[in-house]
């Protein structure tokens, strides 16, 4: 099972079928996409990767990326999506940590960054000298056979790389066609969302279908260029976090935009609030679906679909939209008292998950592997509660994790950066609600007797060492951190404070 052999399925039926864009103007049709990709493949292979090997990926939304997925996966090897968010010091360490022979960049994210094999700019020649050799035949596959290496973040401040075999991305397609929504070949998948997650996984499933694909010209989110490129395209879809939903309906508020050229929008990888989306229903008509996954089991754990959404007249209505809907068809979910025993309707408790879309494990990892896999179950770190019949509901995290802007920001890696700077002596970082982001990072500094350190000079340590949008938008200086009897520092009082200090 490889999950080329879609794309090899569409190109020898429908060689002339659209396929990517970029904007407006067409690229490639799927005969030629499915050729740059065995070419590549080609080149991949005689430049001595063998199948299993990791590529990374460090670039934006870029129309190479989508022939770069399906070439590494035709040549049978792993593909490492790096967060183009990231500094490029926290990407340096992906590759390294992940093995990645090969790297392909856009300069504008990853000019600086080192694989042992090569880095290639996927703007300049020596990408297009890859395009030149003869076709490679499809590489065979394991179902269990790595395909995708994705790192996320770990409450102990290091990434963990999250393994999804071709099995596990397959039945996450299949569940989107289950679950999620329908795929017509008329149908636009636009990669507003990043590519190196979400918005890049939900490919499979629109590939499958022999649906087109647009990179917007931006290469991401831009509501006007969106509500544009769906009435000249049509029947737009794209996956995006609920602060790209809340510009999108925004946009259509202040300016009157004709939204009936949106197809699907889905939207998750944060909360959100069931007047945000009342509203974008008003706004923008019932193109909405929601969905709640992790990188450990991809877009697959529950979805709500637009019949829910716009189910009005049932009398649970406020309730299911504040839910995130039921478990998909491939994977059972259980709501779980910390031993693991299934909880009755209503009650909170961790959400575990368990089928074919869970990871295989972390990359090098076996006790953080032992530690989130156990009996065949996922241990999510999501507390939730099913009702009778059985829409979730996400109560609150058992982990730390900051969801600002669909990006998880974890507080440790934050907390390790700030106390590298001398003159500060303690701090602990924690999220704040916010209208835009859902929540922002917040930092609660203590410095160093007879010491003092201004947000400034925080803010110039942490663009040095984290990416852009994992630095506090706001610090609050303090004498000392609270703490119970064992020296753990009480972020509920944090959180307090920020409340009281909200209202004052």
């Amino acid at each position: 099972m490889n999950l080329a052999c879609a794309l090899q399925r569409i190109a020898l039926k429908d060689p002339a079928r659209p396929a990517l864009f970029h904007g407006e103007a067409l690229l490639w049709d799927y005969g030629t996409l499915a050729e740059r990709a065995a070419c590549l493949a080609s080149s991949l292979r005689a430049r001595g990767l063998q199948p299993g090997d990791r590529v990374a990926l460090f670039l934006r939304n870029h129309p190479a990326y989508l022939e770069l997925l399906y070439a590494c996966w035709w040549a049978g090897l792993v593909v490492v999506p790096v967060n183009a968010k990231l500094h490029v010091r926290e990407a340096q360490w992906i590759v390294e940590h992940s093995g990645a022979g090969w790297a392909f960049v856009s300069a504008d994210v990853g000019a600086d960054l080192q694989a042992p094999d090569g880095t290639v700019d996927v703007d300049q020649a020596a990408y297009a000298d890859l395009l030149q050799s003869a076709p490679l035949p499809l590489t065979d596959r394991a179902a269990t056979d790595a395909a995708w290496l994705f790192y996320t973040s770990g409450t102990t401040g290091r990434p963990k790389g999250v393994v999804l075999s071709h099995r596990n991305l397959q039945t996450m397609a299949l569940c989107y066609f289950a679950d999620v929504d329908a795929v017509s070949p008329e149908d636009t998948l636009a990669y507003a969302a990043p590519m190196s997650h979400g918005g890049g996984i939900y490919a499979i499933p629109y590939v499958i279908a022999g649906a087109r694909h647009v990179v917007p010209i931006s290469g991401g989110f831009d509501a006007a260029e969106l509500f544009a490129l769906s009435q000249s395209l049509g029947r737009l879809c794209l996956f995006a976090a609920p602060t790209m939903v809340k510009r999108l309906v925004d946009h259509a508020e202040a300016t009157k935009a004709d939204a009936s050229g949106f197809q699907t929008i889905v939207y998750g990888g944060a909360p959100m609030y069931a007047a945000d989306i009342q509203r974008a229903l008003r706004a923008m008509g019932h193109c909405f679906a929601q969905i709640y996954g992790q990188g450990e089991s991809p877009m697959t754990i529950s979805a709500l679909g637009r019949a829910d959404l716009a189910d009005t007249g049932h009398p649970l209505h406020a309730e299911r939209l504040a839910s995130v809907g039921v478990r998909q068809t491939a994977v059972e979910v259980r709501v779980a008292s910390p031993d693991g025993a299934p909880l009755p309707s209503g009650e909170v408790g961790e959400v575990l998950v368990r089928g074919d879309t869970v990871m295989t494990g972390y990359w090098k990892d076996e006790a953080a592997t032992a530690a989130a896999l156990r009996d065949g179950w996922l241990w999510t770190g999501d507390m939730g509660a099913l009702d009778s019949d059985g829409y979730l509901t996400l109560k609150d995290r058992s982990k730390d994790v900051v969801i600002s802007g669909g990006s998880n920001i974890y507080p440790r890696e934050v907390e390790e950066v700030l106390l590298l700077h001398p003159a500060v002596a303690e701090v602990s970082v924690i999220g704040a609600p916010d209208p835009e982001w859902g929540e922002v990072v917040v930092a609660f500094v203590a410095p160093r007797a007879g010491h003092s350190v201004d947000a400034a000079a925080l803010d110039a340590l942490c663009l040095d060492h984290i990416a852009r949008f994992k630095r506090p938008k706001r610090y609050c200086f303090v004498p000392a951190l609270p703490k119970n009897n064992y020296g753990k520092v009480l972020k509920t009082a944090l959180r307090e404070q920020l409340k009281e200090q909200s209202h004052a």
